[in-house]
């Protein structure tokens, strides 16, 4: 088996990052009353996608679901046979080859067609359908991994030393360290058939948050009704209107707040599903089985939860600059997006944000811009928000044998022009790995996703930094540094320790409810911001939003990734090329080495705490710089 669930639980996270977007371009909506989204047949094709890059018509998708659905009881002729000989062996690994090619490409376009409008109920037909054969398909596949493991380990070895089985060598090893936690071929069927209800609780969340939620209307900033979206909430919460910001924040949490009880029965059983595959398992933990996946010690994130926790002033010190230079009495969630220096304001076209991208990047050498370019021309992107599309943004990772695509929600702001370098950096790892690697390992871990997109973001700080006019236009970018630690290092170690908090409770049979979610995580709020921070209601149903805490301890690696990439980035500008060359064959590694393993080939050691103590040390430099450069 190719581990096809690790894969398409790859495309379903999508790395998704959800964009912190600023003011609002106001061009993208229609200018009515109450506010609507641009239609989706008001916008120029090439700022869609292209799906018919993965399949010309409707028909050819339908012809190779049919096919996948043909072939899925051949693996039956299989069983009982992958002891016998290398040929054997080999003979399975061919044919899962090409129907898990087949599956990701017909996963990828239910997927992505999906997201285009959450409210069309024949995509999501589509999308239901595709759910239905993965799980024929983990059952056909489920005997493979004991049957392997039932092989005696001398024999194994004798397979894999023949010419045509060396290159699957970490394939198995990956499978062999895990011995202790794979089942009976019975149970393992049992745990395929149970996949499609396990992935209820987040199917029921998706659904909620992005076809069914109503947020109320506001009156902006200018005095007109409007209709609050996601993209909406994230621009609001960069105006200079507090008034506004406040109202729309408030509006926002609403029906979250509304209905907490489904919510949290929503959550509940996300955090049961966990744990039962964990126990099943036989894993000590939660945390344990999910780190286990990607072979990842558990010391990596305990030490990256205490040293952001110990070394939380940096943080604290901003919240109480930022109260001070806006001259607020009480600061609240609301404050901590808006910038500082109002007075440095722009807005960009996407055209723009991809010219600004593709000259920040010239570090990273011709072949790159080649494929930047590639994807820019091709319609590899969605840019604009329109109604029922998914929120955020991401990029669809690696299928085998298709380009990746990346989703945004354009606004027309800074932050706009960081997250399209971001979910490029994710498209360009993930189309540098298809390109370089076999089936077997073209696909990275979801530990070292986030390396490439905040390596994006770091060179384009840096270029931004190196082109500033002004010393307000420098101070800004300083300030989006430094926003940048706060949401992509403290906040999503934050969301980590109370995803691990929320877990032990499981795991312990506490219960959960709404009013202790809110209280521990409000706690965790107060903590990370410092004393100077005003905890408001609506910020402890943080909880009850964030999609990243139905991904299974996913959340952590934005913070090693973003630790990992600040090194290397250094690494790029004190040492030229070799460290250039480093990082593309980091890109082209895919799975052929463990992540730990990848990114020390890169010349990082995520083991050493003294990786992470470096990002909490460079914010309180930035701090420094900032207030050098405002009492001049």
């Amino acid at each position: 088996m190719k581990l096809i669930n690790q894969k398409i639980m790859r495309v379903i996270l999508m790395t998704m990052f959800i964009s912190s977007i600023g003011l609002t371009n106001f061009q993208l909506f229609a200018q009515e009353d109450t506010g609507g989204l641009i239609k989706r047949s008001d916008i120029d094709p090439k700022y869609t996608w292209n799906l018919k890059d993965i399949y010309e018509t409707e028909d050819m998708w339908e012809a190779d679901f049919k096919l996948v659905q043909s072939k899925i009881p051949g693996y039956e002729k299989f069983e009982g046979t992958l002891g016998n000989s290398a040929a054997d062996l080999l003979a399975y690994l061919k044919f899962d080859e090409e129907v898990g090619t087949k599956l990701g490409h017909v996963f990828l376009y239910a997927f992505l067609a999906k997201d285009l409008d959450l409210a069309d109920q024949k995509y999501q037909a589509v999308f239901e359908r595709t759910q239905g054969l993965l799980s024929k398909y983990s059952e056909a596949t489920a005997f493979f991994t004991p049957e392997v493991l039932a092989i005696p380990e001398s024999k194994l070895k004798d397979f894999l030393a023949q010419d045509n089985l060396k290159s699957y060598a970490l394939y198995f090893d990956n499978i062999l360290r895990t011995k202790d936690h794979i089942l009976s071929k019975e149970m393992e069927e049992l745990l395929a058939l149970s996949s499609p209800v396990q992935q209820v609780p987040y199917n029921v969340f998706s659904m909620f948050k992005n076809a069914d939620i109503q947020y109320p209307k506001v009156k902006d900033d200018e005095g007109n009704d409007s209709q609050i979206s996601d993209g909406r909430y994230y621009a609001a919460l960069y105006s200079s209107d507090r008034d506004y910001r406040e109202r729309v924040y408030r509006g926002y949490y609403e029906p979250y707040m509304e209905y907490k009880n489904t919510l949290v029965a929503m959550f509940t059983g996300n955090l049961k599903s966990i744990n039962f595959d964990a126990k099943a398992r036989k894993y000590k933990s939660d945390r344990a089985a999910a780190l286990d996946a990607n072979n990842i010690p558990l010391t990596v994130y305990d030490n990256l939860v205490k040293t952001a926790v110990d070394n939380a002033e940096p943080l604290h010190k901003w919240c109480a600059m930022k109260k001070k230079v806006l001259g607020l009495e009480d600061m609240h969630a609301y404050d901590t997006y808006v910038t500082l220096f109002p007075s440095v304001t722009k807005e960009y076209t996407y055209d723009e944000g991809v010219e600004i991208v593709l000259k920040a990047l010239e570090p990273l050498g011709k072949d790159y811009q080649a494929s930047l370019k590639k994807a820019f021309d091709n319609r590899w992107i969605d840019v604009y928000e329109t109604k029922g599309k998914r929120s955020g943004a991401y990029s669809s990772g690696t299928t085998y044998g298709k380009h990746p695509y990346v989703l945004l929600n354009w606004n027309g702001t800074l932050n706009d022009v960081f997250t399209l370098a971001h979910e490029m950096g994710h498209n360009m790892h993930s189309y540098y790995t298809g390109l370089n690697q076999p089936y077997a390992y073209a696909d990275y871990s979801i530990f070292v996703a986030e390396v490439a997109s905040t390596m994006n973001e770091a060179l384009l700080l840096d270029y931004l930094i190196a082109n500033a006019e002004t010393k307000e236009e420098k101070l800004s970018l300083i300030e989006k540094n430094l926003n940048n630690i706060t949401t992509t290092f403290y906040r999503q170690t934050r969301f980590a320790q109370f995803e691990q908090m929320v877990h032990e409770m499981v795991e312990k049979d506490e219960p959960l409810t709404s009013e202790k979610l809110c209280e521990m995580y409000g706690k965790l709020y107060q903590d990370y911001w410092g004393p100077e921070m005003t905890v408001d209601e609506e910020e402890t149903y943080t909880w009850a939003r964030i999609p990243h805490f139905y991904y299974n301890f996913y959340v952590y690696q934005y913070a090693t990734s973003f630790a990992a990439s600040q090194a290397l980035a250094a690494k790029i500008k004190a040492e030229g090329q070799p460290a250039i060359d480093s990082y593309l064959k980091f890109l082209k590694a895919g799975s052929s080495m463990y992540p730990i393993d990848v990114l020390k080939s890169a010349g990082v050691d995520m083991n050493s705490p003294e990786v992470v103590i470096a990002v909490t040390k460079k914010m309180d430099e930035l701090l420094g710089q900032m207030e050098n450069l405002l009492s001049e």
